[in-house]
C-alpha cells in the first residue's frame, strides 16, 4: 500500500507543480497584456497559445469584462490557487493516511 501512497504523493507534487508554472504564465499574460507586445514574438505567441483556451473558457462562461478591465486572468489564478489548496492538499493527506 505504501506504493500506491508514494505514487499519490508524487503525483500531488507534479501537479502542484504544473499549477504553479502556469499561474506564473498568466501573470506574464497579465503584465504582457499592460505593454504594448510585438503578436510575432515567438514567446509572447507561446504564452498567448498556453493561456487563451483556459481564458476563453472563462469569458464565454462569466461576464468578467467590467470597463475594459479583463478579469478572467483574475479568476484562473484564483482557480488555480483553490485547486493547489484543495486538490493537491487532498492528496497528500489521503497519501499520509495509507502509510
Amino acid at each position: 500500500m505504501f506504493v500506491f501512497a508514494n505514487f499519490l504523493i508524487a503525483a500531488a507534487k507534479v501537479l502542484s507543480l504544473v499549477l504553479s508554472i502556469y499561474m506564473w504564465i498568466i501573470i506574464a499574460r497579465a503584465v504582457l497584456s499592460w505593454v504594448n507586445p510585438d503578436p510575432y514574438n515567438p514567446i509572447v505567441r507561446f504564452i498567448h497559445n498556453l493561456t487563451e483556451p483556459l481564458l476563453y473558457l472563462i469569458r464565454r462562461r462569466l461576464p468578467v469584462v467590467f470597463g475594459g478591465i479583463d478579469l478572467a486572468p483574475l479568476i484562473a489564478l484564483l482557480a488555480i490557487l483553490f485547486l493547489q489548496h484543495f486538490v493537491v492538499a487532498s492528496l497528500f493527506e489521503f497519501a499520509a493516511g495509507m502509510r
